[in-house]
């Protein structure tokens, strides 16, 4: 079964975090990758750029209208999105429970029931 994780950012949160501190924080979340991706568990894991950088994209009389970042007007964003594949969703909670940053802030668990061929 397959599960996505997903990490949510605050922009005031990561500019606290002292610069010293950050390969360390790197380097706990790529242990926690090569862990899960030696286990064949994590099929992915994709960091995203800051909400000031997302689009909106619609379709308006047949063409592509785009307008600046995220919808919602927020202070927290999705930062990071991982999909496992696991055997259940037991697994699946103890690998969420396992990401460096479950210390601190949740991380959001979804079922992944429907895959295209």
């Amino acid at each position: 079964m397959k599960y996505l994780l997903m990490i949510y950012g605050n922009k005031e949160k990561w500019a606290s975090l002292p610069e010293e501190q950050w390969p360390e924080v790197i380097a706990e979340q790529e242990a926690f990758n090569a862990r899960y991706r030696a286990t064949g568990e994590l099929l992915g894991a994709y960091g995203l750029a800051d909400a000031e950088e997302a689009k909106l994209v619609r379709r308006v009389d047949g063409a592509a209208v785009v307008t600046d970042g995220p919808y919602l007007e927020t202070k927290e964003y999705m930062a990071s999105f991982y999909l496992l594949d696991v055997a259940d969703e037991a697994r699946a909670r103890e690998i969420a429970a396992d990401m460096p940053i479950a210390g601190t802030d949740p991380v959001e668990l979804w079922p992944v029931p429907h895959e295209s061929a």
